[in-house]
C-alpha cells in the first residue's frame, strides 16, 4: 500500500526538494523549520518509502539539439496482450519519447515527443511508430508554447 505525507513537515520536506534537490540538510532543515537530525530522518524516510523517488536534473531540451515538442496520441489496431506489450518495449527504448502515458478514451496512449525540427519528427514517425504492426492511427498536435510545466 502506498504511504501518505505524513504531515505537513513532510509536505514542506518534498516542496523544498522539488524546488532545489541539492540543497543541504541544514538549509532544508532551517527553511521547514525543523532541527537538522529529525529533518534527515524524514527526508531518508520518505526516500525508504518509495515517495521520493529519485533526484535529477532538469536539462533544456535545446541542449540535445531538441526544439520542437509533439503531443502525439496513439491507438492501437486491438487492444490484445501481445500489442500492448510490443508497443511499450518499443517506446521505452526511444529516446525521443519523454513521457507515455496508457489513458482512456478514443486513444490508447498519448506521448509526449521531443525532436529537432519537423523532418526529424516526420522521421520519427515513419521510421519508429508507423512501423510498429500494433498501431492503427497517430494523431499529432504540436506545442507552440508551455504555459506552466511543473514535476510533481
Amino acid at each position: 500500500m502506498q504511504q501518505k505525507i505524513a504531515d505537513d513537515f513532510d509536505r514542506k520536506i518534498l516542496r523544498e526538494l522539488q524546488s532545489d534537490a541539492r540543497i543541504t540538510n541544514n538549509e532544508l532543515a532551517e527553511r521547514i523549520g525543523l532541527s537538522p537530525s529529525p529533518c534527515l530522518r524524514r527526508v531518508r524516510r520518505l526516500e525508504e518509502t518509495g515517495m521520493i523517488r529519485g533526484y535529477t536534473a532538469l536539462v533544456d531540451p535545446a541542449a540535445f539539439g531538441w526544439g520542437m515538442v509533439a503531443i502525439a496520441t496513439i491507438r492501437l489496431s486491438r487492444q490484445n496482450e501481445d500489442e500492448i506489450v510490443m508497443f511499450e518495449e518499443a517506446i521505452r527504448g526511444w529516446d525521443e519519447v519523454l513521457e507515455c502515458h496508457l489513458v482512456t478514451g478514443s486513444r490508447d496512449y498519448v506521448l509526449k515527443v521531443v525532436t529537432g525540427n519537423l523532418e526529424q519528427y516526420e522521421r520519427f514517425i515513419k521510421e519508429k511508430i508507423a512501423r510498429l504492426k500494433c498501431v492503427a492511427s497517430i494523431e499529432t498536435s504540436f506545442v507552440m508554447n508551455t504555459i506552466k510545466e511543473r514535476r510533481l
